[in-house]
Parts: structure tokens; C-alpha cells; sequence
């Protein structure tokens, strides 16, 4: 693939890479997951370096950017294992925001992008499987508003937010696309529950509660019935977000076991001179650059049609997952049983990794979604 990016992006890239390195190494990302106070300045500092606005145009106070801005502060993030929401926060709600296009989702993307707004989205459901447009919590109009009851699983970034995005079902079945629409609610709202939990990758989630959640008529951002399609749009850009983490994970897995291989000794040599490694290690770069590849197709495919770009996200999803397991399990194994300590980076690279596979569906999910798009397109 021919990809290259510009003078401006490069420099972005570099610069990130830069300050992550300075401020997020193994060590401080240690610190960070130990005291939550200590994770707010790497959060700050991302802000300051306007990362908030980067994918955004300016007339909504963003920096111009677009999809490969956004591709590069992601898999940088992925490369340095931050457990910051930057994708849930502001690739996914960012994108809703924009796509809903009204005045008040307008107003609170620009206050996210200067950093007055902090919102998660709550939509996912214990029963969705997979299913973006399955909602069971329901929205009744009420005299004064809204009253909204249900629950949602796993909403990410949602213990440090100011605002929930919460989908709700205004009409229809459980699992229709249309009657789901969308409703920004304070964090501090009565009736609101959250419950934090910790995933196996560290990143920190919550699960929602809504026992007759009040709102008023101006908490519903859009038209009635109508968020699926911002919803759609918005989950595909999270979705190439998250492939192009997973490019910047395996690259990473990949060098650090290179460079353990050319440290560790056994029968007198490297075993980076062993053959049958050198070959295991060959075949791990071919899926860092599948991956990277992925990624690019990913990225370059969000301004495409709808049905093409549906069809590169999945082929994407397809070939990162292979590259993530193998790389993946091969970087544990040839480390060893050192490989699956807390003292070591590859363990909680793995971990993400596998948290990075479910987020984006199962493999068998992505085949079939891959080939039902290809079947409505013949």
C-alpha cells in the first residue's frame, strides 16, 4: 500500500511519540494504575497538545484533522499501552456528536475539544453480543422530560466523565435499528448508578445503572427515534481507532522481543542466532506489517460508501486479530516464563491484546459481518 504521511502529520507523530516516551514509560504507567491522582497530568498533558481536537475540523474549534490524525495519535497510544479512554472519549463520542449535528451536541463537542467536557458513551448491553443495535434500556416521554430505566456494561472512561452519551429505546423491537435514540445526561444526575470495575487490560470501565433517570426534553440530542445512524458511523471510526492500537501493539511486542532474543543467552550464543527463532521472529514481522497495512485500509476507508466502508473495517478486523494472537502468543512464548509477569512489558501488552480482540468482536463475528457485507454489496 502506498501510504505516506505529510510534513504536518509526521511531526505529529514524532512529537507524540516524544512525549510519551518521556512521560508514559513502563514504569510511570505503573505509578498511574496504582494511584488514579497520578494518571490526570498524562490525560492534561494530551489536552494541552490540542490531541483533543486533532480529528476534528475547525469550524468545531478542532485543528483540521481527519481520520489519519487520528490513526496516528491512536497507534501511538496503542505503542505506549495508555490506559487513557482517548478513542472511547474522543474518537467515538466525538464522531456521535458530530454526526447527531445539533446545536447542543455541537456546543459539547467543542467544550470536549478544549477540555470543559469529559463524556462517555454508554450503549453497550450484557445481552448485545455483538449487536450495535441492540438497546433494551427504554426512554418514556414524562411531564418534565425523559425517564429512563435499564442498564449497560462496560461503559469505558465513564468514572472520570462529566457527561454519559446513553442510547435508549424510544420505539421499536429490542434489536431494530430504528426508535434508538440518544440522550446526554450529567454524571451526577439522581438515579444514576455506576459501578467501576478494572479490565484484564487495566483500562478502568464501569457498569451503568438507570432507575427512573429524570431528564429534560433538552438532554435529547437529535431527533427521537433517529441516533442509529450517527451510532453506526461513529462505531466503524472507534473500530479503525482500535485497529490501528492494535498496529502499535504488535509493533511493540514484536521489538521487545527482539531485543530480549539478542540479550538472552543459551548454549553460549543469543538466542537470536538460533534459526528456527530467527524464522518465528520473520514470521511475526509479516504480521506487524499486515497489521500496519490493516490499519492504512482501516483509515483511508471512513470517507468511503457505507458498504465499502463496512467491508475494509471487517477485512481489517480479520487480519489484525490473526496478527494480535500470533504475535501476541509468540512474544510470550519466546520469553518465557518470564513472559507472564507483572515485571515485565510483554505480559500487559498481551493482556491488551486480548481485551483489544473482544472490544472489536470475535473473529468469527468479523468473518461473518465481512461476508454479509459482501453479499448485500453483490
Amino acid at each position: 500500500m502506498d501510504f505516506e504521511l505529510t510534513e504536518e502529520q509526521s511531526i505529529l507523530k514524532d512529537t507524540l511519540r516524544r512525549y510519551l516516551q518521556d512521560q508514559h514509560d513502563f514504569e510511570a504507567r505503573g505509578h498511574a494504575l496504582r494511584d488514579p491522582l497520578r494518571a490526570r497530568p498524562l490525560w492534561d498533558g494530551l489536552a494541552q497538545m490540542g490531541l483533543m481536537g486533532a480529528p476534528f475540523a475547525e469550524e468545531v474549534g478542532g485543528f483540521g484533522g481527519g481520520p489519519v490524525e487520528a490513526m496516528i495519535v491512536q497507534e501511538a497510544l496503542g505503542e505506549a499501552l495508555v490506559c487513557a479512554p482517548w478513542s472511547e472519549t474522543v474518537i467515538l463520542c466525538g464522531r456521535l456528536l458530530e454526526a447527531i449535528a445539533t446545536p447542543a451536541s455541537l456546543q459539547l463537542l467543542a467544550d470536549l475539544v478544549s477540555g470543559q467536557a469529559r463524556p462517555a458513551l454508554a450503549h453497550w448491553e450484557p445481552q448485545a453480543r455483538n449487536g450495535l443495535h441492540h438497546v433494551a434500556t427504554t426512554a418514556r416521554p414524562d411531564n418534565q422530560g425523559w425517564r429512563l430505566d435499564g442498564g449497560k456494561a462496560l461503559a469505558i472512561g465513564a468514572q472520570d466523565a462529566s457527561h454519559l452519551l446513553v442510547t435508549a429505546r424510544t420505539s421499536g423491537a429490542v434489536r431494530d435499528a430504528a426508535g434508538i435514540s440518544l440522550f446526554c445526561i450529567s454524571i451526577d444526575t439522581p438515579g444514576l448508578g455506576l459501578r467501576p470495575l478494572r479490565m484484564i487490560d487495566d483500562r478502568a470501565a464501569c457498569d451503568v445503572s438507570l432507575a427512573g433517570v429524570l431528564v429534560p426534553n433538552t438532554a435529547l440530542l437529535g431527533a427521537p427515534d433517529a441516533a442509529a445512524p450517527a451510532l453506526y458511523l461513529a462505531d466503524g471510526d472507534l473500530r479503525a481507532g482500535l485497529l490501528a492500537q492494535g498496529a502499535g501493539i504488535v509493533r511493540r511486542m514484536y521489538e521487545d522481543t527482539v531485543a530480549y532474543t539478542r540479550q538472552r543467552h543459551q548454549f553460549g550464543q543469543p538466542l537470536a542466532r538460533f534459526q528456527a527463532l530467527q524464522h518465528r521472529l520473520v514470521d511475526m514481522l509479516m504480521q506487524v506489517e499486515m497489521a500496519q497495512s490493516a490499519s492504512h485500509l482501516a483509515t483511508l476507508s471512513l470517507t468511503a460508501p457505507p458498504v465499502e466502508r463496512r467491508a475494509a473495517i471487517e477485512a481489517a478486523t480479520i487480519v489484525t486479530h490473526e496478527a494480535l494472537r500470533f504475535v501476541g502468543e509468540n512474544a510470550v512464548q519466546l520469553h518465557g516464563a518470564m513472559g507472564l509477569t507483572d515485571e515485565l512489558a510483554v505480559s500487559h501488552y498481551f493482556r491488551r491484546a486480548t481485551a483489544l480482540v473482544q472490544q472489536l468482536g470475535s473473529h468469527d463475528h468479523a468473518v461473518s459481518a465481512y461476508a454479509r457485507t459482501l453479499k448485500a454489496a453483490a
